[in-house]
């Protein structure tokens, strides 16, 4: 049964729009953040991420994505980096998970139409193959509908059953069909405050968008890949490693505001986290078992 995530937005906003002043405050911190251990494997050591991609993106859009997926195990960045954000799945049980780029497999004749189903995506993973340590990541274009997307989701993760089990995940560009939900902090969203968005780093909203999100599954896959890893409440709806922390990116982060992040002066560009070939990013906090609570890169 695949686990399924909204973006930082879709339950910060849906879930936490409601405000009742002190109250409201004292009732969550009641409740300690606890991703408890379940016992069961986790995807460490070298893990190779195939991409399928479904449907026209262009090749700076490409790039974004690869660029990302490269930074979070490039040591060469400078600080704050993708890299020093990805080194807290380190602190889950048994050390550290090196990524590296798999095999890149195009689809953009939409093989399978426009509108796909949960199967659908299973299915379009496997064409990624078996190899030991891996993540099959199927990214969908911006006109291509996926079963659930925008009303309960902007990405999933799950695994295949059978004998031959794969972990895979799923993310959707949100660009033309919900940016106020999967994209935010870079679209404004549809409830709560209407605040100016955040300037997207590489340009690109809806990409910038699927970045937050591509980085939400991956942690989850690493540190809850067959659904008896870490993860907090039941397994059919977990709260995971990033899922548990929506909404924040820095600093100062509540309801409706992202936190305070790092400005680009000539560009206005948000960003938290410096990448490869000059590439920044914006990444969402990350639960750190070390501390049982979120961390921020600033």
């Amino acid at each position: 049964m695949a686990s399924n995530y909204s973006s930082d937005t879709l339950l910060f906003l849906l879930c936490s729009f409601s405000f009742f002043g002190a109250s409201m405050a004292a009732l969550v911190q009641e409740q300690p953040l606890v991703l408890k251990y379940h016992n069961g494997a986790l995807l460490k050591g070298t893990v190779t991420v195939n991409l399928i991609w479904y449907g026209k993106f262009t090749p700076i859009q490409r790039s974004i994505i690869v660029d990302f997926l490269q930074s979070l195990s490039s040591p060469k960045a400078p600080s704050p980096s993708a890299a020093s954000w990805w080194k807290t799945t380190e602190k889950y049980e048994t050390g550290a998970s090196t990524l590296i780029l798999g095999k890149q497999i195009l689809d953009e004749n939409y093989s399978l139409g426009k509108s796909l189903k949960n199967s659908h995506i299973v299915y379009l993973a496997a064409k990624g193959g078996y190899t030991g340590r891996s993540v099959n990541l199927v990214l969908t274009a911006k006109d291509v509908f996926v079963e659930g997307f925008c009303m309960s989701r902007c990405g999933t993760h799950g695994s295949s059953r059978g004998k031959i089990r794969f972990a895979y995940a799923w993310v959707g560009n949100s660009e033309t069909q919900c940016p106020g939900q999967c994209a935010w902090p870079f679209h404004q969203p549809i409830y709560g405050p209407q605040a100016p968005p955040l300037v997207a780093p590489n340009g690109d909203v809806g990409v910038d968008g699927m970045i937050i999100n591509v980085a939400t599954v991956l942690a989850g896959t690493i540190t809850n890949p067959f659904n008896n890893g870490y993860f907090q409440g039941p397994a059919t709806a977990p709260l995971e490693a990033v899922s548990a922390c929506t909404g924040m990116f820095g600093s100062g982060s509540y309801p409706g505001y992202p936190g305070q992040v790092l400005v680009d002066k000539s560009t206005g560009a948000s960003y938290n986290a410096h990448g490869v070939h000059g590439r920044r990013f914006l990444l969402p906090a990350m639960w750190d078992p070390t501390k049982s609570a979120c961390s921020t890169l600033v």
